[in-house]
């Protein structure tokens, strides 16, 4: 079987690019600076599913984007997390938090309903974040 997205991540998020592993999108919700990474891997649903090569290609993935999201956006911190309760589709969200933030210092799931982007801030916001992350993300 080839690898499908999520409908819920398809629902909930716009897709960026990707990643020679993963897929990277953005979660709707202009709260936060909300990134998702999927493996592009068929009925994945937990990291030690992922050969010891996927693993490492994944850690440097996301440790890549988290930098890269971290400085561009001037994180306070860092969110990542790996859940998988609702979609049980191997993905890992990455998420910019500032003491500012609506949430602080609670994590954002289920504290309030999504403020989806409007076309000009999602475009603005997706061209800021390919710039910083350069060439390696691929189209």
């Amino acid at each position: 079987m080839s690898f499908q997205l999520h409908p819920r991540l398809q629902q909930d998020c716009i897709n960026i690019g990707r990643f020679e592993l993963c897929r990277l999108l953005m979660m709707n919700d202009s709260r936060y600076p909300w990134f998702i990474l999927v493996p592009e891997i068929a009925d994945l649903t937990e990291l030690y599913q992922l050969s010891t090569a996927q693993r490492t290609l994944f850690m440097e993935e996301s440790c890549y984007l988290s930098e890269q999201l971290a400085t561009l956006f001037n994180a306070d911190k860092m969110n990542i997390a790996n859940i998988g309760n609702m979609v049980a589709q191997l993905h890992s969200h990455h998420i910019v938090r500032y003491q500012t933030d609506a949430a602080w210092p609670a994590p954002v799931w289920g504290k309030f309903a999504a403020v989806p982007y409007t076309d000009e801030q999602s475009a603005e916001r997706i061209n800021q974040v390919k710039a910083r992350l350069g060439t390696r993300l691929i189209e």
